[in-house]
């Protein structure tokens, strides 16, 4: 009886300590969720007003003080109207809300782009915002008509949906960035759209599976693909620092794809491996305590090495996911690595003061580092998944308790 009383007096005293920590954690964020959504509606009320209006924001300048946009075929004009519709939710500025608006009329074309994977990325977190927060149905129609221009790209020798054309460096390739394209076509498939765009999601998750994972639970950036046969050419890390290194947004985007996966299927296999994949990310050594990591996790020179903020972001978002089918303390590791993630990248060294940057929020991405491209500078993704982030703490932790 005696060690029954004293087993029972434990667990109620770990809940309350547990309690209290989850407690004062939630303080904390709601108030860093406020500023942060205060200081993001100031610096895109500024960069709206600098924006050409044909094309969308992608970095910044800063020797030359100028806002650097892109085509609307670029793989990131999703991000810009995605980030002010974050923005719009939580503020409720109506001129955020119309410039979103204006944004989207100019990517619109895009529903029908097959030049390469990322339809997703333009289409759904756009559109996809979009849908979610205003249940227009053209806005539904689009998606739809994304996802299709997105299966035009579905190889089924490879069983992989093909992520770049053929070029100079690859044959067929595929990347792991194009995990985050799926969710997109398991939406549709879900919505009432034709089944086969699951079925292409799940698929190509499988391949990527197989053919993108070490033993290590790290990834592989590209691999590339005979067309004919659809066996497997070589496995390149063409953004990263190496072959055979661990390039720190491609860990991150394959966090994000499988657990996102998980969520629109339950298939097993894809939460396991995204907990592996959380645990290579998160137990690194080379992983500084800030929790903001370089560029590579093999980069050499380091602590000289360049930071992406933008990797850090996209993990954070996911972390929160993947705590949503996590329990206990595993679901405590989850979060309070994401919280770190996001007190850091809210600090000085991080994140603009305003009127800065051009008008974006987070500082110091880096895009492709080996091809001398966006080192060191803001990037409009980094924002978005930051955005995010924090949305989905507020929606998933604040409002539940």
């Amino acid at each position: 009886m005696k060690n029954k009383f004293l087993l029972c007096s434990f667990i109620v005293l770990a809940t309350i300590s547990s309690f209290a920590q989850s407690n004062e954690r939630n303080k904390k964020m709601a108030i860093l969720i406020q500023e942060n959504y205060a200081l993001a509606d100031s610096q895109y009320s500024y960069m709206m007003g600098i924006v050409p209006k044909d094309k969308m924001p992608q970095s910044f300048d800063e020797k030359n003080n100028q806002l650097l946009s892109r085509e609307i075929t670029w793989w990131c004009t999703g991000f810009y109207p995605g980030s002010l519709l974050y923005i719009y939710e939580q503020t409720k500025n109506e001129k955020i809300k119309q410039e979103a608006l204006r944004a989207l009329k100019v990517i619109e074309p895009n529903q029908f782009y097959t030049g390469n994977h990322d339809l997703g990325f333009m289409m759904f977190c756009s559109y996809g915002n979009a849908y979610r927060l205003f249940k227009d149905e053209k806005y539904k129609e689009i998606i739809f008509n994304a996802a299709a221009s997105l299966a035009t790209r579905y190889r089924p020798s490879m069983k992989a949906i093909q992520s770049w054309n053929k070029n100079q460096y690859f044959n067929c390739p595929v990347i792991i960035d194009n995990m985050m394209n799926l969710e997109m076509m398991n939406w549709v498939s879900q919505q009432g759209g034709d089944p086969k765009y699951q079925q292409i999601a799940t698929t190509h998750s499988n391949t990527t599976m197989k053919e993108f994972y070490r033993p290590d639970y790290s990834s592989f950036h590209v691999v590339d693909f005979d067309l004919t046969t659809g066996n497997v050419l070589r496995k390149t890390t063409h953004q990263g620092a190496a072959n055979s290194s661990a390039w720190s947004r491609g860990q991150a985007w394959g966090l994000y794809g499988f657990i996102t996966m998980y969520r629109d299927t339950k298939n097993e296999s894809y939460l396991k491996l995204a907990k592996n994949i959380a645990q290579f990310y998160l137990n690194h050594p080379n992983l500084p305590s800030d929790m903001i990591p370089y560029w590579d996790f093999d980069a050499g020179q380091q602590p000289l090495a360049k930071r992406d903020a933008s990797a850090a972001a996209i993990c954070a978002s996911a972390l929160l996911e993947l705590a949503q089918f996590s329990t206990g303390d595993e679901k405590e590791k989850y979060i309070n690595a994401s919280v770190k993630m996001l007190e850091t990248l809210s600090n000085n060294t991080y994140r603009s003061k305003y009127g800065e940057n051009g008008g974006f929020l987070i500082k110091h991405c880096v895009g492709a580092l080996p091809l001398n491209s966006e080192v060191d500078v803001p990037l409009i993704y980094a924002d978005y998944y930051f955005l995010e982030a924090l949305h989905r703490y507020q929606k998933w932790y604040l409002n539940k308790h």
